[in-house]
Parts: C-alpha cells; structure tokens; sequence
C-alpha cells in the first residue's frame, strides 16, 4: 500500500475539553467562532484550531487543511473568500466532501459562501444493562484515522489560487439528509476515487446537512450489525430524510454472512429499515444501486445487479417510497460516453468497473440531484437544491475532457472495500 502520510487525528481528551466547553456556554447553545487565517497557526490540541496536517495558507497556490475541534452535530460555516490577488478556490469538509466548487474572486475583492457540515463520532448511546448492543460503531481497518470520524471539523481549500480571509462555524440549524449504503456512495478518503455522496453536498443550498454514513463493503446486514443503523437511528429526527443505496454487496453468495436473496430476504430488510425510518417521523428514499462498467458487444450496458434493482422498484411501489433509479441513469450515463470513453468516469485510472472518480461521482451526483428535482414527493426537499442547477440528462452528460475539480493531496493505491 502507498500511501501520503497524514498527521494522526486526536481523539476528544482532557487537552481538547476546553476548547469543547468554551463552544459549549450555558444552557448548551454553541457559541459563534471567528477565525481570522492572517493571525491563525497550526492546529494543536490545546488550541482547538489552526493549519492542519502541515499545511499553511501561504497565498502561493498550495492547499491547505483548517480543523476546529466541535462535538459532534451539524455546523453552519460561513467562509469569506479574497485576498489582495486573484482567487480560485473550491472547498472540500471532512472527508473531501465537495461543498464550494471553483469560486473566484478579483483582486481585493470579497465574496462569501455558507454551507452546513455534519460532523460525528463512533458513540452511540449505550444499551442498558444486559441488553444486547454496543457503545460504538465498528470501524473496518481502512476507517481507523479517517477525518469522518474524529472529533474536529476539517476543510480542505484547494483549486488554483485558494483565497480565504475568515471562517465562522455556529450550530446549523434544519433538516438532514442521511446516506446509507456502500461503496459507490462514501466519502472516500483517497484519490482518484469519489462516490455521489460526497459529491452531493454541492448541489444543496446552506439550509440542509448531508450526513454521509455510506462505507465501502457494507450490506444491509452489516450495517446493523457494525451499530452503523443504530448511530443513524440515535441521530435521525423528524423531517429528516434517509437515502437507502444497497445491493452491490448483498447480492455476493460467497458473503454467506450478509447475502441477502434479491425476492425475499432483500425485500425484507429494506422494508424493515423503512418502518425504523418513518418510525422516527423521516422520511425514506429508495436509490437503486448504480451499474457496473461492463459492456456487450452491442455497446450496452449489462446488468451485473441480476433482480435486485427490480425488488427495489418493487418495495418503493408497494411501501410508496420515493425511488431515484440510479441505475437506470448510470446505463444511460456509461453508454452516452461508450466502451471507450467510459473509463474516464471510473477510479485507479479507469481500470476500476464499479468505483468511479471525480467526474464519475459528480455526474452520478447530478442524477442524484435530478431524481429529486423531478420527483413530487420529494418536492420539499427539491426546493433546497442549489439555484444553479437547472437539471440533468445522464443520456448528455458533461464532457469529461471539461471537467476540472482539483483533486485533493491524500492518494492511495488502495481500491475500495467490496465490488
């Protein structure tokens, strides 16, 4: 494995309380925090924020790392954006989650853009004396110092010419949207890949979360099994929605433990994360999983999903549940570019068939994004889409000789869990 190395992430200590309880004043509402980066330094556990994993805003083009140590909770950050020369900067939040893309501003001139980051730990709340359960998530070995789990808000500033004056962080206020799922939808840590959900972000205006509890590997029973339901659960408030995004991994056999048969068991437990869901007052929405790269010799797109995106159709109809086919649109999205341009949407330089990198994750996103602009049940929630966008066609999508997202400093070579 290679990989970039990356200062270690500290977990919540008695050197980190102060910091927590100075957010934290009387009757528990967070205070507003104002950084100033001209005055700020590197980030110690002591001070609770700064410059991290060794970087600087030195005005030279480089990107660069904030945290602020924050419980875990919904943050509302405003960044102002300029400096004395030109800018062009896109901001990424904990695990490169994409929240500004390419915004630019003049020499002296100011702009500035608020987003909501959700941040969070492993804890749950602990079962009660001998009943079954546990106190935290269980973390697979390529989770272990990942910025989705610790207990700081980081952002990443990137692009050709990042330009940042300040950031304010206050408690964030409104609904979230909850991703659950596997591979195709996690914050990955590492490029070149990317999943839609880490990409969604962007296209949400700054009155809504988007909490990310997607991992690579996971299946509908895993996902119980490992408390990550269980942490969504203890989270999930009413007016809340959840995206549900499974099937990659629970159709494999040769996973005796988590396969799941597509007409019964599948079924099954889909409808029994759907009662937990709605139990709680949110509101479920079904995704069909996107297709792998695999084509016939016709130039299509073969399904590789056998019955599952079916029974998905199915449950939605039955249970009247939103669905976003994301698979039909991925057919539509990997045969507009065909066998030879398709690569270009997939991760470890298109060799990877299932994972997808930028571009792949941004346009999966914009499908994403589209399904729910043009589904009525989901008008509510459509009305926080971002002004800029108009709508999407995966049978046209963008050009991928066009598409520039900087790319962010931690690479591996390490391919995600599952397939």
């Amino acid at each position: 494995m290679k990989t970039i190395p990356l200062l270690r992430r500290s977990a919540v200590t008695l050197l980190t309380l102060p910091l927590v309880l100075a957010l934290l004043p009387c009757g528990g509402i967070a205070a507003t925090r104002i950084f100033d980066l001209a005055t700020e330094t590197a980030y110690t556990p002591e001070r609770g924020h700064g410059f991290d994993l060794g970087t600087v805003s030195d005005q030279a083009g480089n990107p660069f790392y904030f945290s602020v140590s924050v419980p875990e909770g919904n943050w509302r950050v405003t960044v102002e954006f300029g400096a004395t020369t030109a800018g062009d900067t896109t901001v990424k939040a904990e695990s490169r989650r994409l929240m500004v893309e390419g915004l630019k501003t003049a020499p002296g001139e100011t702009r500035r853009r608020t987003f909501i980051v959700n941040v969070r730990n492993t804890s749950v709340p602990p079962p009660e004396k001998n009943a079954p359960g546990g106190s935290a998530v269980v973390l697979n070995d390529r989770e272990q110092g990942s910025f989705t789990w610790d207990d700081k808000l980081t952002l990443e500033f990137n692009g050709p010419a990042p330009a940042v004056r300040s950031i304010t962080i206050k408690p964030g206020a409104g609904p979230t949207v909850f991703l659950l799922g596997d591979s195709t939808v996690t914050d990955q840590r590492w490029e070149d890949g990317a999943s839609w959900g880490q990409m969604l972000p962007r296209f949400f205006k700054p009155e809504i979360a988007v909490a990310n509890h997607a991992e690579s590997g996971e299946t509908l029973k895993s996902f119980v099994t490992g408390l990550r339901f269980a942490k969504v659960l203890s989270q999930l408030q009413a007016g809340d929605w959840v995206f549900l995004q499974f099937g990659h991994n629970d159709q494999k056999q040769n996973w005796p433990q988590t396969y799941v048969e597509a007409n019964t068991t599948y079924r099954a437990w889909l409808r029994t994360y759907l009662a937990e869901i709605r139990r709680l007052g949110a509101t479920p929405v079904l995704v069909t999983s996107p297709q792998r790269r695999v084509f016939t010799p016709e130039g299509k797109i073969r399904n590789t999903h056998g019955d599952y995106p079916a029974a998905v159709r199915a449950v939605a109809t039955e249970e009247n549940v939103a669905l976003i086919d994301l698979e039909a649109a991925s057919r539509a999205f990997y045969e507009a570019l065909g066998p030879e341009k398709s690569p270009l949407a997939f991760g470890n330089g298109g060799n990877d068939a299932t994972h997808h990198n930028n571009y792949g994750a941004y346009e999966l996103a914009k499908a994403v994004a589209e399904g729910i602009r043009t589904t009525p049940a989901l008008a509510k929630l459509a009305a926080l889409l971002t002004d800029d966008f108009a709508g999407y066609d995966p049978a046209r999508p963008d050009d991928p000789a066009a598409f520039a997202l900087p790319a962010s400093p931690q690479r591996s070579d390490v391919r995600p869990r599952g397939n």
